[in-house]
This record gives structure tokens, sequence and C-alpha cells, in this order.
């Protein structure tokens, strides 16, 4: 009988050695993403996810899982266990902006989770319909104070980079204008594209092609440099709004405690991917811009951004929807 139990025993203790000879990774990654296919941020994973996992030697997986303004992706990967296996693409909206606006959140995001790197940096632009007759933010914003509370602008989510842009044009250019929520970019484009909407900050991937075929007008940027994809448009700073800047980095993190080697076979293959010229130019066609980073630098980012940012939202009374 005890020979037979070691017989039986001994395969699985052989399987478990092979497997922790192999190192990391040893089977497939997945990257939970809070936002719907189609997105900016689905997007830069799907552009980048092919080249990780030639890197890595094993599959990447994305998984989207919309809803809660990214809490629903986010605490799926606080809870995982911290192999490096499922990593979180990371935004604004759910690291910084979420624990202020919704009252008890079950997780911390900033102690909850271990930075991995950066991804992209992902910009918006500040676009108005072609029928308006708007060509500069100065004229934007002389419109607004001419009717305070009566222009419009759409956005698609809480804490999104978009809504965050606009709530900071209000406070630093002095003028009131109405947010108006949308479930997705595609039918806020929709409306801005027929002058139901007077403006928004929207992803760079739908409104290059607007821009492009004239049914929008691209007024800046709100970075603190240009665009690599609209080197002619002004950042909003250059247009006479100082210290105007909402840029924001897309972020890969995995839950807290995740070993080293893991963390740095990620970020490994993160800079591996983004310095294929395929990968590169993909993401360009988008309007991002690949830029990893050590985990240290993601997290002084972030703290940076908390300074930042948690102040202008708790002013300006943003709500969970």
């Amino acid at each position: 009988m005890i020979t037979r139990r070691i017989a039986l025993v001994a395969p699985a203790l052989l399987a478990a050695r092979a497997a922790r000879g192999q190192g990391f990774p040893n089977r497939p990654l997945r990257v939970v993403v809070g936002f719907t296919a189609g997105g900016a941020t689905d997007l830069a994973v799907r552009t980048v996810a092919p080249r990780m996992s030639d890197a890595l030697g094993q599959p990447v997986v994305v998984d989207n899982r919309p809803g809660a303004g990214g809490n629903i992706a986010t605490e799926i990967v606080v809870r995982s266990p911290p192999d490096g296996y499922t990593l979180l693409l990371g935004t604004i909206g759910p690291m910084i902006i979420n624990p202020v606006i919704y009252p008890s959140l079950p997780f911390d995001p900033m102690t909850d989770l271990a930075p991995v790197t950066t991804l992209v940096q992902s910009s918006t632009i500040l676009v108005v319909p072609a029928s308006r007759p708007w060509r500069s933010v100065a004229d934007l914003i002389a419109a607004a104070k001419a009717a305070p509370g009566k222009l419009n602008w759409g956005y698609s989510g809480v804490g999104t980079t978009g809504q965050l842009a606009a709530t900071l044009l209000n406070q630093l250019a002095g003028i009131e204008t109405v947010g108006v929520p949308y479930r997705g970019g595609a039918p806020l484009m929709t409306d801005l594209i027929s002058g139901r909407l007077d403006f928004t900050f929207s992803t760079t991937p739908p409104a290059l092609p607007q821009v492009e075929a004239g049914r929008i007008r691209a007024l800046a940027v709100p970075t603190l440099r240009r665009s690599p994809g609209l080197p002619e448009v002004p950042t909003i700073a250059e247009s006479g709004v100082a210290d105007f800047n909402a840029e924001n980095f897309f972020m890969l993190l995995a839950p807290r405690g995740t070993p080293a080697e893991a963390v740095n076979a990620c970020n490994a293959a993160v800079r591996k991917a983004l310095a294929d010229p395929e990968v590169a130019a993909g993401l360009r066609r988008q309007g991002l811009e690949g830029q990893a980073s050590t985990p240290e630098e993601v997290s002084r980012y972030l703290r940076a951004e908390v300074t930042r940012w948690r102040p202008v939202v708790a002013a300006s009374g943003l709500q969970p929807e």
C-alpha cells in the first residue's frame, strides 16, 4: 500500500518541481481591463499583448470587465492570487478618482496593488462640432462666459480623463458648463458631430478620423506637450490657460505581494514589446505613445497624481453614477 501511494504521489511531486524549475511564467497571463472592448484602454493592451506574449513565452489574454468606473476590474485583481498571472490595466479613474467619489470601496488601490510599469501615455483632444464657429480655446471660453451654464459637453465615465479635463477647464478658466454622461464613446461622438453637444475631451482613436473628415474641429490637447499625432494642434496651456495638464498614463499593476520575479518579468516583457516598431506604429495610429517605467517610477507618478487631482475632484462635487 505504501509503495502504491508513493507511486501515485511521485508524479505530482515531480510535476510541481518541474513547474518550479521553469520559473515565471509557466502558464497564460490575464490582463483585466475595466472598460468595454474597442476603447482606448482596450486597444492599447491588445496592441501590446501579442509582443508581451512573445517575450514571456506564454499567452497574454485580455479580459474586459467593465462597470462601476473600473472598480469591478480593480477588485477582481486585488482579490486574485499575488502570483503575477493576473494584472490590471490601471487608469487615473479607478486608481485615484474613485476612492474620492465612492464612499466605501472594499479595497484601496494605492495599497492593495503593486505597480509593474506604465504602458502608454494617453491623450485626449478638446474637440467641437464643425458647425460651431470656435477656432481656439479662447473662442470657446468666451462663448461659455457669454452664456453661463448653457454650453454642454459629453463624457463616457465618471473619473475618466475627459471628465476631469472638462472639470479642470471650468475651474481654471472660470466658466460654467454642463457635463452630460454617456454610456460609451460612440453615441457621444454621434451627438457631438450632430451638434447636440458643444464640446468634449475625446480619446484620440475615435476623434482623429472625424477631425480628418472635417466633421469635428480639434482646438487643443490637454497635455504638457503637443501630441505626436497632431503636432499642429496647440496645448491648452499654450492657448492661454496656464498650468493646464490632464495627461493620463495607462499602467499595469498586480495584486499586493506579487513576487519581484514576476513583476520584473512583466516589466521586461512590456519594454521589449514597446521597442517593437510595429507596436510603436500601431499605438501612434491610435494617438497613443508607448512608455515603460520602473515600478518605483509608477509609485511616484501615482502619488503626484493623487496630490494634483483629488482636490480638483473634491471641489467639483463629482458623484458616482
